[in-house]
């Protein structure tokens, strides 16, 4: 890939694609907060749709998870614990082997109901559509990384996706050069990534941001409208 394009999509689009997840997201929070939904069709092909949900959500969780640990931890401090650059590539490839599959399978099943249920799909925007789809081959590339990671049991093709990470986010300009000799799969999945983030505030993806945390801590038992109960008790004419 020439150095203008390789500097244009992995120095420069990293860049207009977290200035649009960011400004979009606000922008459309603050204009359109009653757009700020999933759109769920959860009274159609329910069982199709759990399943598919479910797979797809955990599996998705456990890659979005371990790349943002996995490439803006700071080598030194894998050093510093003792880890290899070989053990935490065969720990990505196994982890994010299972988790790839569980989640394309689940995203297989969504995008399988979303196009072939007559209902679903009048149900759905084009944007629906396009997203889960695009989700799906993102997955499909990711996975498709591992045969050739497992060509560098060494860790340090990791090592550079790591330097390139951590290069965008402290403004070094020339993080773009750590992945020009990447394979074209790895380059497909960056900028499709990438390319994700960029439409993000403007599809169903935002209800990411409005996960219910309180929940997780709330108490286990709830009073509900005891007061209420007792005022109409008294208002209960005598027999």
């Amino acid at each position: 890939m020439p150095d203008f394009f390789n500097t244009l999509l992995f120095g420069i689009y990293p860049y207009i694609a977290l200035a649009v997840l960011i400004l979009g997201t606000v922008v459309r929070y603050d204009r359109e907060p009653y757009t700020w939904r999933s759109g769920s069709s959860q009274l159609l092909r329910r069982k199709q749709l759990v399943w598919g949900s479910v797979l797809f959500h955990v599996g998705v969780l456990v890659i979005f998870f371990g790349h943002l640990f996995g490439l803006l931890t700071p080598i030194a401090i894998f050093d510093a614990l003792g880890i290899s650059h070989g053990a935490k590539q065969l720990l990505a490839i196994v982890a994010g082997g299972v988790a790839g599959i569980m989640a394309i399978v689940g995203a297989t099943l969504l995008v399988h109901r979303r196009l072939f249920d007559a209902r679903v799909r009048a149900a759905s925007s084009p944007t629906d559509t396009m997203i889960i789809v695009l989700l799906w081959i993102q997955l499909a590339l990711g996975l498709l990384t591992i045969p050739i990671s497992l060509q560098h049991l060494d860790g340090e093709e990791m090592v550079k996706f790591m330097n390139w990470a951590q290069g965008i986010f402290t403004f070094n300009g020339a993080a773009s050069a750590y992945v020009a000799d990447a394979s074209i799969i790895f380059k497909l999945h960056l900028v499709l990534g990438l390319t994700i983030l960029l439409l993000f505030p403007f599809t169903r993806l935002v209800h990411m941001l409005s996960v219910p945390l309180r929940y997780l801590w709330r108490p286990g038992y709830q009073v509900v409208r005891e007061r209420n109960r007792r005022a109409a008790q008294t208002r209960l004419p005598a027999e």
